[in-house]
This record gives structure tokens, sequence and C-alpha cells, in this order.
């Protein structure tokens, strides 16, 4: 009885653990969070993001907001218009980069961005590189880990 404990225990570890250390998550800006003044572009100069990641953004709201803009709307700290997104203002934005390329933030409350509320990274494809020690290990799930992972449990189940 033990040993099929054991067994199923190591299936799980098998089935989940490769998603659990594929994703990661960025808490933008580290503990001082989303605000004017930080340089946004020395935090992200050591850092590797890749497709499948996370970016938080943490900040008291109002008065911040985030905008997802072009490498032109970060230059010059303009917001999109209306017609595109609206600004995230949560104050707990978590943002996946689902995509790869280069990717522009900025918050658009009053002079923020001039002052140096935008971030700019580049988002690579690949598996990631070991974590850095400010980003966070994500759990992401696909449903085919949670279908597994489910089957293992009735097995267990079924078994005791």
């Amino acid at each position: 009885m033990a040993s099929i404990k054991f067994v199923t225990l190591i299936t799980m570890v098998v089935i989940l653990l490769p998603t659990i250390a594929m994703a990661m998550e960025f808490v933008v800006g580290d503990a001082n969070g989303w605000k004017p003044g930080f340089d946004y572009q020395a935090w992200a100069k050591d850092k590797v993001f890749h497709v499948g990641d996370t970016l938080v953004f943490n900040y008291p709201s109002p008065p911040h907001n985030v905008f997802k803009v072009n490498g032109t709307g970060f230059k010059e700290c303009v917001k999109p218009t209306t017609n595109d997104q609206p600004p995230l203002t949560s104050g707990n934005d978590k943002i996946e980069l689902k995509t790869a390329g280069n990717k522009w933030y900025i918050c658009s409350t009053s002079n923020h961005c001039a002052l140096g509320q935008k971030l700019t990274i580049t988002v690579v494809e690949g598996p990631p590189a070991p974590a850095p020690s400010s980003a966070v290990r994500g759990f992401i799930f696909s449903g085919y880990q949670v279908f597994m992972a489910a089957i293992v449990g009735v097995f267990i189940a079924v078994a005791a």
C-alpha cells in the first residue's frame, strides 16, 4: 500500500513539475512597485523575460495605472487613444507575456511617465533561464496536467 502511494506521488511530481518550472512571475520594481522616480530600465536590465512569464504591477490606485503602448507611445509618453485597450487600474495588475518581442508600458497619470514610470522589455521564446533572485516561480498548469493529476487522485482513492 505504501509503495502505491509513493509511486502516485512521484507520478504527480513528474506530471506537474515541468509546468511549475517554466513560468516565472516578475514583480515590476520589486519592493518599490510601480511609481514615478524609479529606474525600471535598470531593474529590467539583467532579467530575461520569456513567453509565458507574468509581469505584476503593484501600485496605489488611484492615481496610477498601466497602459500597454507601442515604441512611439513609450518614447513620447503618450497613452493610446480611447479606441485602444483601456488602462489597467487594479493596483495589482498581472500581464502574461504571450508573445515574443518588445513590450512597452507607461503610467499615464500627469507627468509620471516623464518622471520614469515606464518600462520596456524584450520577451524571448524558449526555455527560461534559472530564476533571478527577484523573480518568483509561477504556478501555471495546463488542462492536460490538471486532468492527469485528477486521474492519479482517483487512482489513489480507488486503491485505498
